[in-house]
């Protein structure tokens, strides 16, 4: 039960598109990642995602239409939502998902993780 200091966690890593797990509740992981670029588009069949920006922004692209996610900005998407995020420059998210999602969902590709690190 102790505090994490998402800053401390942060600067553990500088890689973009590499989730980090720092929390677990539920059957749900709280995750850290930075992104950069375009991420691949995809879809995740049975696990809903919540992105929590914590600095910079960044661009959710659906198929129909595209979200300007802001620092202190949520967006959820819903289970089988095809959706691909995009950051110009770099921004730190907090992933709120159960622990079965894979990143890239149905998409696998070279930005895949099937193993995540704990930090």
């Amino acid at each position: 039960m102790d505090k994490i200091n998402i800053n401390e966690k942060l600067a553990l890593f500088s890689d973009y598109w590499n989730p980090r797990i720092v929390g677990e509740l539920n059957g749900q992981h709280v995750k850290l990642v930075k992104f950069q670029g375009e991420f691949v588009w995809h879809k995740h069949d049975h696990e809903d995602e919540m992105f929590l920006v914590l600095k910079g922004s960044f661009q959710m692209e659906y198929r129909d239409k595209t979200v300007e996610i802001q620092e202190n900005e949520f967006v959820i998407v819903p289970k089988g939502v095809e959706h691909r995020p995009v950051a110009k420059n770099e921004v730190c998210v907090m992933l709120f998902e159960p622990a079965t999602t894979l990143n890239t969902g149905n998409a696998e590709s070279n930005l895949t993780k099937h193993n995540l690190e704990k930090i």
